[in-house]
């Protein structure tokens, strides 16, 4: 059981933390899996023991996507502060002692919040989780060496796509935007992050929850 296999990771030594990346392409359910897994992890181990910080919090402001003339590409690597994102594992991986705050993302607003989320001294396990984890690209590479294990989540393209059409609505598109934006620029970024599933330590699905 996934669970079994996330605790094996907690470090028995305190002062010590791992953290847990999960990457996968848009919609695979990334979000869903972490906090389940922080949760169960907490729930036998703890309150405190694991903490969630995703990569959404890095997402560029909608007035710097403006300014940069991305906005039509949200969700682009060069739509993240990918330099911040790696700043903020370094700083989980070496400061133990004082809390880590870290941005969150708000899809009412569709933008980030400024220290919407805190890492508490006490938390051995970190689990992190987005779209480009694995990426090539110089400005996400340092992430594999500061994880200590990096899952793809994989979820059929169906099922991503009726919920990023589902995401996209309530976030005010009209159907035909919503439809355009995944076919121009959702469907790009999952080809180009399952292109990067063989380099993962394992794959993984929801249904391995159970």
């Amino acid at each position: 059981m996934l669970v079994d296999d996330v605790i094996a990771l907690v470090p028995s030594i305190p002062g010590r933390r791992a953290l847990l990346g999960l990457t996968g392409p848009p919609a695979a359910g990334k979000s869903t899996l972490a906090a389940h897994l922080v949760a169960a992890v907490n729930d036998r181990l703890g309150q405190g023991t694991a903490a969630y910080v995703p990569m959404d919090g890095f997402h560029l402001s909608n007035a710097q996507l403006d300014r940069l003339g991305l906005r039509d590409r949200k969700g682009a690597p060069e739509t993240f502060d990918a330099d911040g994102f790696v700043h903020l594992l370094r700083r989980l991986r070496s400061e133990r002692e004082r809390p880590v705050y870290a941005p969150d993302f708000d899809r009412d607003l569709d933008q980030p919040v400024a220290a919407g989320l805190v890492v508490l001294p006490g938390a051995r396990l970190v689990v992190t989780e987005g779209n480009y984890l694995a990426d090539a690209d110089p400005a996400w590479h340092p992430v594999r060496d500061l994880v200590d294990e990096l899952w793809y989540v994989d979820t059929p393209r169906d099922v991503r796509e009726a919920r990023l059409l589902s995401r996209h609505l309530h976030a005010g598109r009209s159907l035909p935007e919503a439809q355009a934006f995944i076919l121009l620029s959702e469907q790009p970024n999952a080809e180009r992050i399952a292109a990067t599933r063989s380099t993962c330590s394992r794959t993984v699905t929801e249904g391995d929850l159970v």
